[in-house]
This record gives structure tokens, sequence and C-alpha cells, in this order.
């Protein structure tokens, strides 16, 4: 449990993992200091699945390797809202499925993931509009359906994450606040991304505008910055397979130094806030891409992952924000000493 004064640092596990293979994911995390990791794409010993696609088997498996390196989930990390908002050909490749079906298959299949890795929050996204439209002319139909996702969270004792990312209705803070003030409901909460922002031409100062206009909805923080690219992509459809500047935190033109001594002042009535609802506290989740991202995940590497690491924390220290990462006291409560 973090302090109202501190923020828990996680990461994607898959992200420093080559192989994807289970071990290799909880070695990294354990040997970089983490406690925490949220789960997207692992493989448990019968090939790379995503989470949504896990056996029973290799749930028990995955909780056994879990006490094995001292590891804790702190999101399922799904793809739940990455599909089609409506049955319509556009040029991608996203799909659609009929929304009743996907709130009670896919939907109910994150929330019953949640309760098996003892995780209180499921990350998703806000819905793709076709491809082309104007966003804004699909916050009401994205709204419907993420409050009943949210009510089917809530049933479960569960909170939704709404991560902003290109192309999806909520594609910038701005409009993912929209979507937030619409449902109005305590079981969803908005996940911050710098770099989701940057890559589709956001300045700096502009990040910073979208980040105030999520503040009062925020729930975590994804941890992944870019170097600064044309204004030319503002507006516009984002290759998300085509992205390749990403950087850690801390050299980035997301501006994480403001952000991150912002949020400390938040710390401790958001802190409140989410453990009312069962949640240990802030996340901060690592998603650093650092060797390439894509529309459904990325890749950073043992070595990739610790950069990113140690660049969040050199700007959490100048903004004098409390984290934790194990030490020696740590490796002796695991021995029993």
């Amino acid at each position: 449990m973090a302090t109202s004064a501190s923020v828990l640092l996680s990461a994607l596990a898959d992200e420093a993992a080559f192989h994807l293979t289970a071990v290799e994911q909880f070695t990294a995390l354990a040997a970089l200091g983490l406690e925490y990791y949220s789960l997207r794409n692992i493989d448990v010993g019968k090939g790379v699945k995503n989470v949504m696609k896990l056996t029973l088997p290799e749930i028990q498996k995955l909780r056994h390797l879990e006490d094995e390196y001292g590891l804790n989930v702190a999101s399922i990390a799904s793809p739940i809202g990455k599909v089609k908002l409506v049955d319509k050909p556009d040029g991608t490749k996203n799909a659609y499925v009929p929304f009743k079906q996907y709130l009670a298959k896919d939907v109910a299949r994150a929330c019953e993931l949640a309760h098996a890795f003892e995780t209180k929050l499921i990350r998703g996204f806000s819905f793709y509009p076709p491809k082309g439209a104007k966003p804004e002319g699909y916050l009401e139909e994205a709204a419907d359906r993420l409050g009943r996702i949210a009510e089917a969270c809530h049933r479960s004792d569960l909170t939704f994450g709404l991560e902003v990312e290109a192309n999806l209705v909520g594609q910038t803070g701005t409009l993912l606040a929209e979507i937030h003030r619409r449902v109005n409901h305590p079981a969803l909460v908005l996940v911050f991304d710098a770099a989701n922002l940057t890559v589709q031409g956001f300045s700096t100062a502009e990040v910073y505008r979208e980040w105030e206009a999520m503040k009062p909805g925020l729930g975590w923080v994804h941890i992944k910055d870019y170097r600064k690219v044309s204004g030319k992509v503002r507006g516009k459809h984002v290759d998300e397979h085509a992205l390749a500047n990403f950087v850690p935190a801390d050299i980035g033109a997301g501006g994480h130094d403001k952000i991150l001594a912002d949020l400390k002042t938040m710390l401790p009535s958001l802190s409140k806030k989410l453990e009312r609802r069962g949640i240990p506290g802030v996340f901060l989740d690592l998603e650093p891409h650092v060797r390439g991202g894509g529309q459904f995940g990325g890749t950073s590497g043992p070595d990739g992952m610790g950069i990113a690491l140690r660049g969040l924390c050199r700007v959490l220290d100048r903004a004098k924000v409390a984290y934790h990462v194990r030490d020696f006291d740590d490796l002796l409560a695991a021995r029993g000493l």
C-alpha cells in the first residue's frame, strides 16, 4: 500500500521481455526492483497469448510464479474498447463486435481475470470511430457503451481505466474528459499517457493542457514519451506501427517533469479516492516502447525497461515524489529474516 504522498511503480511486463515468456518477464521486473506489473501478452508454456485468452491452468501457473518472484498485478491491460463503434468498412483491420455480445463475453472475461489475479483495475479504450470521421460525432455512442462497461465493472467491485490514445473517440485528453463527464460513474477513471498525445503532434505545452483536462477523472498514469514530431499529423489517422521515436520520460517532449510535479499535489486526495475502491494507490505504469510500439503493444527489452525506469526515477526525484523499489530489507523479509 502506498502512502498518500507516494506513487506505486509498475510496468507492462511484456515490454521487458524479448520472447514474452513468463519467466523472462518476471525475472526482468524483479531484478529492476518492481513489485507490481500489468498483464497484457505472455507465454506460459503454450505460446504467446493475450491475457484475455489465458486458460485456468495458465492462470494458476502465473499465480505460482508471482509468489516466487514477489510480484502482484497492478492492472489487467486488456484491449477492451479497441473495436469499432459501427459496423462499417473504413480501410482498417479493426474488428466490430455487437455490443451486447461484447459486454457479455469480453467485458465479463476481463472482470473474471481481474478477480483471478486479485487486482481492482482493468485498462481499456474508448472505441474506434470510422477512420477519417470526427470523433466528436461519436461521443454519445461511446459514452453510452463505456457507461455500461463501467457499471459491469462496478458490479464486480472493479474499476475501469480509460486510456487516451490516437485514432479512438477519446484520442485527446479533452475528448476523454468529456466522455468521463457524460458517463459520470465511480467505476470509470482516466489513464493519462503523454506519448499518446505527442505522437499526434501535440507540443509540450499542449500535452500539459490535455493533462489538466483529464485531472478530474484521473485514475493512474502510463509512462512513455516521444521525441517531438511534426504537427502535420494533428487530426489525422496515426499509423501506430510506423512510430519509432519513443524515449524515456526524462528526455522526451511529453513534459513529465511538470506533469509529475503537478501529480504530487494531487496524491493525497487521489490516493484516498482510489483506496475507497480497494485500489492500493496511484500507479505509474511503465510502457516505454523504446524499441518500438504498435496498436496492441510494444517492446523495450530488459535493458530498455531498465533505462526507462531509471529515467522515470530521475523525474520523480526532481519532482520530489516518493516511490519504492526493492532493497535489501525487502530481500530479508522475503527470506523470513
